[in-house]
C-alpha cells in the first residue's frame, strides 16, 4: 500500500509538471509573438488562467488570458502600461504549441493603457507630480468627507510643485478626466484642500486660473490595445486608467500596438 500510494505521489507530481511546464511555455510562444508582431521592448507578460491547462488545451477553449506589457513609447506620453484581458478564448492546442498562432477569436476583449503619474508629470512638466482619487462623497446629506457614498467617476486630485506668482509651491487641484474618441482632457477645476491635498494656504484668485491650466491637457489619441475603442477614464492606484471592451472579436496578435 506504501509503494502504491508513493507511486500515485509521484505520477501526480509528473502530471503537475507537465500541467505547468506546458502553460508556461504556451505563454512564452504568445508573448514573443506580441513582442515581435507589436515591436515591443521587452517580452509582454502572458498569463493563461485556469487549471489544468491541458484540459484546456486538448479543447482549444481557454477561459481567461491576461496579458500585460509595460514601458511601451507612445507620441504623446513617454511611456505607458498595456493590459488586456481575454475571454472565451478559442486557439487549436497545435497552433499555440509551436507558435504559429497569430489569430485569435474570443468572446470577449476588456483592454487599457495604464499612465503613471510619474509619466503623466513630464507630460504636465510637473516632475514630482502625484494622482489620487478624492474621498467618498457623503450619501446621507450631511456633507463632508469619508462617508459611505462613491467616489464621482472620472473625479481625480493632481498635486505637484508649480510657479504661484514667484514661487514654486506644492499645489492640489481638483480635476476632471473627460474622453471624447480617443482623447483624454484632463481639465483643473479647482484649488484642493482636503486630506489628499498638500496646500496649505489660499492662493489669490487672480492667480488661480494660471495654477489651474498648469494642470489642464490634452492627451491625443491614446489606442487601446489590438485596437480597441476607449469608453472610459478614470484614477486608479496613482495611475490614470483609459479603459474600453469588445465582445464576439477576432485580434490579430502582431496588432497589440495600432498605427
Amino acid at each position: 500500500m506504501r509503494k502504491l500510494i508513493v507511486g500515485l505521489v509521484f505520477v501526480l507530481a509528473l502530471a503537475l509538471a507537465a500541467d505547468f511546464g506546458t502553460a508556461a511555455y504556451s505563454e512564452y510562444r504568445v508573448s514573443r509573438a506580441l513582442r515581435d508582431g507589436g515591436d515591443l521592448v521587452s517580452d509582454p507578460q502572458v498569463t493563461i488562467h485556469g487549471f489544468p491547462f491541458l484540459t484546456q488545451a486538448a479543447d482549444g477553449r481557454y477561459g481567461r488570458v491576461e496579458i500585460r506589457a509595460q514601458d511601451v513609447p507612445t507620441d504623446y506620453v513617454e511611456k505607458t502600461t498595456i493590459e488586456a484581458t481575454l475571454r472565451g478564448v478559442r486557439i487549436p492546442a497545435s497552433d499555440l504549441l509551436d507558435g504559429s498562432v497569430r489569430t485569435v477569436p474570443m468572446d470577449q476583449l476588456d483592454a487599457r493603457v495604464r499612465i503613471d503619474a510619474t509619466d503623466l508629470g513630464r507630460f504636465l512638466e510637473i516632475p514630482d507630480l502625484q494622482v489620487s482619487t478624492p474621498p467618498a462623497d457623503r450619501s446621507d446629506g450631511t456633507g463632508g468627507s469619508g462617508g459611505s457614498g462613491e467616489t464621482t467617476a472620472g473625479a481625480v486630485v493632481l498635486t505637484g510643485t508649480v510657479p504661484v506668482g514667484p514661487l514654486n509651491t506644492a499645489v492640489s487641484v481638483t480635476a476632471e478626466l473627460r474622453l471624447d474618441g480617443g482623447t483624454v482632457s484632463i481639465v483643473a477645476s479647482d484649488l484642493y484642500f482636503g486630506p489628499e491635498g498638500q496646500a496649505d494656504f489660499t492662493i489669490p484668485d487672480f492667480l488661480k486660473p494660471a495654477v489651474l491650466g498648469l494642470f489642464t491637457r490634452t492627451i491625443d489619441e491614446q489606442q487601446l490595445p489590438f485596437g480597441i475603442s476607449p469608453t472610459s477614464v478614470y484614477a486608479e492606484g496613482g495611475q490614470i486608467v483609459i479603459e474600453g471592451s469588445a465582445e464576439d472579436v477576432t485580434i490579430e496578435l502582431d496588432e497589440i500596438r495600432t498605427p
